[in-house]
């Protein structure tokens, strides 16, 4: 059997619960002995995730975000789900500096980090039920 180690959480969209979901994600795959960059890469990845789900998905309003991650061996796949808006046209939202947001920072970016910081993104998207985004990446190993 192989050795497998799961977790979920569910948080309130909003900005402040960022840090929490990146620290989660950061403990849970701690026992792998990621190095610094690694750890970085797998943070930002989720930030961005996590922040796309409060910002376009529930267009800063209330819902819930979902995360889980499971390790196994020395790889890790995180999935982050919100039930907002969904995304009518994927491969266009993917886009590097694509948005439907150019009134904000850093907007248009946000897939192009994690595709850069994992080894593997992937989006599933119904208009008017969410998103779900499924990142995979290689630890150590």
């Amino acid at each position: 059997m192989e050795n497998k180690n799961e977790m979920q959480i569910v948080f309130d969209a909003r900005s402040e619960n960022e840090g929490f979901a990146r620290m989660a994600v950061a403990a849970f795959i701690s026992p792998l002995n990621p190095t610094i960059d690694e750890l970085a890469d797998v943070k930002t990845a989720v930030s961005e995730a996590v922040t796309n789900c409060i910002i376009h998905g529930y267009q800063q309003g209330p819902g819930k975000i979902f995360m889980e991650c499971t390790v196994s061996g020395h790889s890790v796949v995180i999935g982050i789900t919100d039930e907002g808006v969904g995304i009518i046209n994927i491969e266009q939202a993917m886009e590097p500096m694509f948005t439907t947001k150019p009134e904000l920072e850093r907007s248009g970016m946000g897939f192009a980090f994690m595709e850069a910081f994992m080894d593997d993104v992937q989006v599933f998207s119904s208009p008017g039920k969410g998103t779900r985004v499924v990142m995979k990446r290689q630890i150590g190993g």
